[in-house]
């Protein structure tokens, strides 16, 4: 007797893996936005900004975080999580959210930590990290569909 379940190939819980990955990381980009609002979880809270390099706020201590930034996350996993019931949409989620922070984290390089154009208040934690988080999602977003069959 076998204690698992018969499914289709890539289809688990009624959705593809690449819906369960875009509702992952949705659901962890909309966490990450609202705990940067949480006294404790973002050390020197009293600091955080709207805008710019002077906020001071470290989310986890390590990453510089402003109001504007946690809104964006806030922003990106809501859509992560409504594009996540298709198929389609989650592939396209997971392509443009990484491409997205890619470009996050370059922003960050190329301004610099203590420039006025660095609005998001960007380190260079944050830099590295958006920086390799988008790599990841848009190679998810092949992965995990190159031998799926087109949704119809």
């Amino acid at each position: 007797m076998t204690t698992a379940a018969s499914h289709a190939h890539g289809v688990h819980f009624g959705r593809r893996d690449v819906q369960n990955v875009a509702m992952g990381a949705g659901a962890i980009t909309l966490l990450v936005g609202a705990l940067g609002f949480v006294p404790g979880i973002t050390a020197a809270y009293g600091d955080l900004a709207f805008i710019g390099p002077d906020s001071h706020a470290m989310f986890l201590g390590v990453f510089q975080v402003s109001m504007l930034l946690n809104i964006v996350h806030l922003i990106v996993g809501a859509v992560g999580l409504t594009m996540a019931r298709t198929y389609s949409g989650a592939r396209s989620f997971l392509l443009w959210s990484g491409v997205l922070y890619v470009a996050l984290g370059i922003y960050g390089f190329a301004v610099g930590t203590a420039s006025a154009a660095n609005v998001f208040a960007l380190n260079l934690a944050d830099n590295w990290a958006f920086a390799a988080l988008g790599l990841v999602m848009m190679a998810c977003s092949w992965l995990f569909t190159r031998h799926a069959p087109d949704e119809t």
